[in-house]
């Protein structure tokens, strides 16, 4: 059975997890993004569309190349031993790459990560759209 102080430190850690994603998103570090992630994971970066290995990769690259800046508020934690819930409301602002406006899109992600032999946690599913919404507009 788990003590209160391990879930505590596992829940830290998870959270943790969530905050230095979004420091790395936005200073576009897909190299160093890559590592939080387990080999197998998902990413539904498009509702409807999952996205796995090299396809994953290339998705994110592509769209880190457009500047886009990430806030993130942690909703809820839901943590055991070797894996993590997480729910994010988040908010990204991508330019406009003719100096306009930029575009503002909203929505409530559902990250699944699991805890490696490590300690590490990695993304195992990364639902940005964990609601079936997203808010799109200008800013």
């Amino acid at each position: 059975m788990s003590s209160t102080l391990e879930i505590t430190d596992l829940i830290a850690a998870a959270e943790e997890h969530g905050r230095r994603y979004v420091e790395l998103f936005n200073a576009g570090d897909v190299e160093t993004i890559e590592t939080m992630y387990t080999e197998d994971a998902i990413s539904v970066w498009e509702p409807g569309n999952p996205l796995t290995g090299q396809a994953r990769r290339d998705s994110l690259a592509e769209f880190l190349a457009a500047g886009p800046t990430m806030t993130a508020d942690l909703v809820e934690s839901h943590v055991t031993r070797d894996a993590a819930l997480l729910v994010v409301d988040w908010t990204i602002s991508v330019p406009n790459p003719d100096g306009g406006e930029p575009e503002v899109l909203r929505g409530r992600g559902l990250d699944v990560l699991r805890r490696g032999a490590d300690g590490r946690w990695l993304f195992a599913v990364d639902n940005p759209f964990g609601d079936g919404e997203v808010e799109a507009g200008a800013a």
